[in-house]
């Protein structure tokens, strides 16, 4: 290119580099988004079957539809959500491959604990309320069944609760993460995190019943537990992290 402005070229470079990479992230979601949805059109992975285990003692007979398309839609939800996750270490590794070149050393070694940890506590949240909090709710629930009244949940309701209370305590398992990326970076002191120890305990109970609106107080409950004990996690990860930073700074001076 004789024409073009040299102080141009790295910008241009930079705009050809993130377009192959959106292209390989792309093309690695469409991937597993279609073997996601083969598997389950195939009945390979049965969805409703998995995600239905936890009211099993709570119903006499099955689930029900009342719409056509109901179960076509759980397929697809269940496809890109199964897509996404398949494909999330090429997503990562694409971003990561763009940013970092821009990140000092001490910045790297924040970024790349924090994404491994971000991704297990995810999981680990999405478990906990698809093993434990999710049936202790649904055993609430049942508590108030009455002889006369037979509990035929829909699979669209029934799903989209299962699936919005494991996203979200996935999501508030993140909280951890948050605070030691913000500690590393000096935005937050340990101290201000102790001090506020109360506002946090009333902040996470409205948080909870932010995440899950209309939920019922078991649910809250148990949503607010989990998150204020990883407020104190949160706590004690800034407390450490502040200490690596002290002697950090201390090295340098001598």
């Amino acid at each position: 290119m004789s024409g073009s402005n040299p102080a141009e070229m790295p910008f241009l470079e930079h705009l050809e580099e993130l377009r192959w990479r959106l292209f390989k992230i792309a093309l690695a979601l469409a991937i597993g988004i279609g073997v996601s949805f083969a598997l389950i059109f195939s009945k390979q992975i049965d969805v409703v079957a998995i995600l239905s285990e936890p009211i099993r003692p709570y119903i006499t007979g099955k689930l029900i539809v009342t719409h056509p398309g109901d179960l076509f839609d759980i397929a697809m939800d269940a496809a890109i959500t199964l897509g996404l996750i398949a494909a999330s270490p090429v997503i990562v590794w694409q971003i990561w491959g763009f940013l970092s070149p821009a990140l000092y050393t001490h910045e790297k070694k924040v970024v790349i604990p924090s994404l491994v940890g971000a991704a297990l506590l995810f999981l680990m949240g999405m478990t906990l309320a698809f093993k434990y909090v999710i049936p202790v709710t649904l055993q609430f629930f049942a508590s108030f069944q009455s002889g006369v009244v037979e509990i035929m949940p829909t699979v669209k309701d029934y799903m989209g609760f299962v699936i919005s209370m494991c996203l979200a305590f996935g999501a508030v398992f993140e909280l951890p993460v948050v605070i030691a990326l913000l500690s590393a970076l000096g935005i937050v002191q340990p101290q201000y995190l102790s001090k506020f120890r109360r506002h946090a305990a009333v902040g996470c109970l409205i948080a909870a019943a932010i995440i899950t609106p209309g939920s019922d107080p078991t649910s809250l409950l148990l949503l607010t537990i989990p998150l204020y004990g990883l407020y104190e996690v949160s706590i004690s990860v800034s407390r450490l992290i502040a200490r690596r930073r002290e002697r950090s700074l201390a090295a340098e001076v001598a």
